[in-house]
């Protein structure tokens, strides 16, 4: 049995060509180098690329078998599911106001954020996550703003225990990078506690950068020549990332987040 192609959009174009083959009744796009678009929502794959990663030589076994598993087992089909049954499983996710090129915005559940992004809702299951719509939320009896809510709060449970690792410049400046890997480090920007956690460390109130869904950098908010050559790499990782976010810093401060389209960051 051939291998799994282990470039993301190569993979995600065989898992949508097997998928078609399964299903030929599925509307399936590809909207990103490991996300299909199956029916209308939105199918993150890198749960199953990681499988593949681990034993390659089973590659097109495993995610037969996903698929199998997922869709003929109704998998994707979680809109009879009752609330309470995924709520604690409702996770917010930063993106652009880009994805509506692809999805209908009246079809997917979101609340408008600043910088040009949206807040989005999936339902994160062990082996993978998928987008909320709004057909779901009209099911449950929940509205958008609930759903922020509780996302947020569902974030600040999954991983308490963060680790920060702090970066001290040559020109004076503070930087603080998380990296879990979990597909929610940007949007850990959307933590209630966020300035409580950092602004010591920053000095204060900070800028927070997340090019692309696995980024997030805060920083302090000088000296400029420190922040221009952060803005510089973010610049680089919006444009070589997989799911980019956005190129803009987020201000923060104790009363919230605020975006910094159009503003000069010289502190």
């Amino acid at each position: 049995m051939s291998n799994m192609p282990m470039e993301p959009e190569a993979f995600a174009e065989q898992v949508a060509d097997l998928l078609k083959r399964m299903q030929p009744d599925y509307a399936i796009a590809m909207v990103g180098p490991r996300e299909l678009l199956v029916n209308g929502r939105r199918l993150d794959l890198e749960n199953l690329y990681r499988m593949v990663s681990n034993e390659p030589t089973r590659g097109m076994e495993i995610v037969e078998h996903f698929l199998d598993q997922l869709f003929t087992g109704d998998g994707l089909d979680m809109n009879d599911m009752p609330f309470e049954l995924v709520r604690s499983r409702v996770m917010p996710r930063i993106q652009p106001e880009s994805i509506f090129e692809h999805l209908s915005r009246d079809l997917v559940a979101h609340v408008p954020f600043v910088n040009d992004t949206v807040i989005v809702f999936v339902t994160d299951l062990p082996q993978m996550t998928v987008s909320i719509t709004t057909e779901q939320m009209v099911k449950w009896g929940v509205d958008a703003d609930e759903l922020d809510r509780l996302s947020r709060a569902n974030l600040r449970a999954y991983a308490p225990g963060l680790e920060f690792q702090i970066i001290e410049s040559k020109e004076g400046g503070r930087a603080v990078i998380l990296a879990e890997q979990d597909g929610y480090d940007a949007a850990r920007l959307l933590l209630d506690d966020l300035h409580k956690k950092l602004s010591a460390r920053l000095g204060g109130d900070f800028y927070v950068a997340t090019p692309a869904r696995d980024m997030f950098i805060a920083m302090s908010l000088g000296p400029s020549e420190f922040v221009d050559r952060l803005r510089a790499r973010v610049d680089d990782d919006y444009g070589r990332m997989p799911y980019p976010i956005t190129r803009e810093m987020f201000y923060v401060t104790r009363d919230g987040v605020a975006g910094t389209m159009g503003k000069g960051l010289a502190a």
